[in-house]
C-alpha cells in the first residue's frame, strides 16, 4: 500500500537457504513498527497428472516426512529454489525427477502464490505437468530417502483435501486448479 516504506532492516540470521531479518517499517501516519522477516528464494511445487487408457486423470502425490510437523505430509513433488539463478520451470523439472521419478514433456504455469504473507517474502510457484514419462529418481535428504509416492486419481486426491488428509496449501491450490482448468477444457 502506498505510503508504508522500509526504514531500515538487520540480518539476524543467514541460513543456507533462508535469512532472517528484523525490519522497521513507517506506516502512512508516521508510525514505526518492527517486523521479523524471513527472507527466501521461493519455492516451486509442480503437479504431475497423468491420464489412464479411459482418459481418467490422475495425479501424483508423495507423502514425506516434514520435521517442523513431526510427521508425514501428503505433497505434490516441490522444492526450494536452491540454486541461484535457475529459472522455476527448471527447478519443476528437477523436483519432478528427483521425487517423483518422472519427466515431464509440457508444463504449464497455474499460480504463483504468497504462501505466508505475514512473515515471508517466499513466492511459490506452482506448474501443471503432463505428458509424464517414467524416469529414475535422484532423491536428496533422509526425508526424500524415505518418501512414498503415490499415484491417485484425481477425484480421490481432491477427497483427500475434503476429509482433511491433505492440509498441505500448495497441493490443496495445485489441485483444486487442476481440476478446475480440466473441467474448463471439458466445457463444464
Amino acid at each position: 500500500m502506498a505510503g508504508f516504506r522500509r526504514v531500515e532492516e538487520s540480518l539476524v540470521h543467514q541460513g543456507y537457504v533462508w535469512h532472517v531479518a528484523t525490519a522497521e517499517f513507517e506506516a502512512p501516519d508516521g508510525r514505526r513498527f518492527h517486523r521479523d522477516i524471513v527472507r527466501s528464494p521461493g519455492a516451486v511445487g509442480v503437479v504431475p497428472l497423468v491420464f489412464d487408457a479411459e482418459g481418467n486423470p490422475s495425479v501424483v502425490l508423495v507423502s514425506q516426512y516434514r520435521p517442523p510437523y513431526e510427521s508425514n505430509v501428503i505433497e505434490i513433488p516441490a522444492g526450494m529454489r536452491d540454486v541461484e539463478g535457475e529459472d522455476t520451470a527448471e527447478v519443476a523439472r528437477r523436483e519432478l525427477i528427483e521425487e517423483a521419478g518422472l519427466s515431464s514433456g509440457r508444463l504449464e504455469l497455474l499460480i504463483e502464490q504468497y504462501p505466508s504473507p505475514g512473515m515471508t517474502d517466499s513466492v511459490m510457484t506452482i506448474y501443471l505437468a503432463t505428458e509424464c514419462t517414467p524416469v529414475p529418481t535422484d532423491r536428496q535428504g533422509p526425508e526424500e530417502e524415505y518418501m512414498e509416492v503415490l499415484h491417485l486419481p484425481l477425484a480421490d486426491a481432491l477427497g483427500m483435501i475434503d476429509s482433511g488428509e491433505i492440509h498441505d496449501s500448495k497441493t490443496v491450490s495445485g489441485l483444486l486448479l487442476t481440476d478446475r482448468r480440466l473441467r474448463l477444457a471439458d466445457g463444464a
